[in-house]
């Protein structure tokens, strides 16, 4: 396997300027030659851990890449900036990351028709702001040529920017204040902004979620569905935020609730095979 660290800012001028320093960490499962598999393309995926847009979780980053090698992704973890560092800051650099992923799919033997886009939380949003937004104006001023993805995987993800049901400190973070109207409180509610080419979405939740309330997953479903867009919704009953994994390497007291819990792995990657 291949593994290295790029620093997004020495690839686009537009990222440094505020000296925030996004990284890509990038996992390559080898093409075995002895099996006449050196020609062969990989599906990909692009993992935004969550943190609030105040930080990126390590428990949502390397362990859940770990999980996807041995199903023959190439895996990429973006470590993108927070608060202080606003929007469009975010957004910019996942396009940048499909940018990278786009130039070196040659060398990287990545499947550009099969790349997928995971985040956790506020990356979750991330993940999802992408997916609906990924030629905002925001992005197409610096990338006039941005890539969308071709699936996105939700975990407990913050999606409203309705301050209502939404995780509000991820908001803050991320504009620095409270939206000041609907319309843009609209902007940054990525069910606001479902469209027709909107890619397929594998989404899970736990319904006593008391960070980020199971409302956030209900209502991109219910705009997916609107606009007949092919998504998977786990719910589950019980569990807290953040369990990533679900298991001793990014829990500490793996409960029965927290291991049934654990079975939205299988079930992505059932979905990926389906998908994929």
């Amino acid at each position: 396997m291949i593994y290295k660290t790029l620093e997004l800012k020495n690839y686009f001028d537009f990222i440094g300027k505020n000296s925030e320093n996004p990284t890509l960490e990038i996992y390559l499962p080898y093409n075995m030659t002895e099996m006449n598999r050196q020609e062969q393309k990989r599906p990909c995926l692009l993992i935004c851990p969550g943190g609030g847009y105040g930080m990126c979780s390590q428990r949502e980053s390397e362990p859940v890449a770990l999980h996807f090698l041995p199903e023959g992704f190439n895996v990429f973890v973006l470590t993108y900036s927070v608060a202080p560092n606003r929007f469009p800051t975010q957004i910019r650099e996942v396009a940048a990351a499909m940018e990278l992923i786009y130039a070196n799919a040659q060398e990287w033997n990545c499947d550009t028709e099969k790349i997928a886009i995971m985040g956790f939380s506020a990356g979750g949003h991330l993940a999802a702001h992408y997916s609906t937004m990924f030629d905002c104006k925001e992005v197409r001023e610096v990338l006039p040529e941005s890539k969308s993805v071709n699936a996105s995987v939700l975990c407990y993800p913050v999606i409203s920017g309705d301050f209502s049901f939404t995780h509000q400190g991820s908001i803050l973070n991320l504009l620095g204040r409270e939206p000041e109207s609907q319309e843009e409180a609209d902007y940054f509610s990525c069910e606001k902004n479902v469209r027709s080419i909107t890619p397929p979405a594998f989404m899970w939740h736990t319904a006593e979620d008391g960070c980020v309330p199971v409302k956030n997953s209900l209502v991109y479903a219910a705009a997916l569905a609107e606009k007949e867009v092919p998504f998977e919704l786990h719910i589950y009953p019980f569990g807290g935020h953040g369990l990533s994994t679900c298991d001793k390497h990014t829990i500490d007291n793996v409960t029965n609730i927290i291991t049934y819990d654990g079975a939205w792995l299988d079930s992505l990657k059932k979905w990926f095979r389906l998908i994929f």
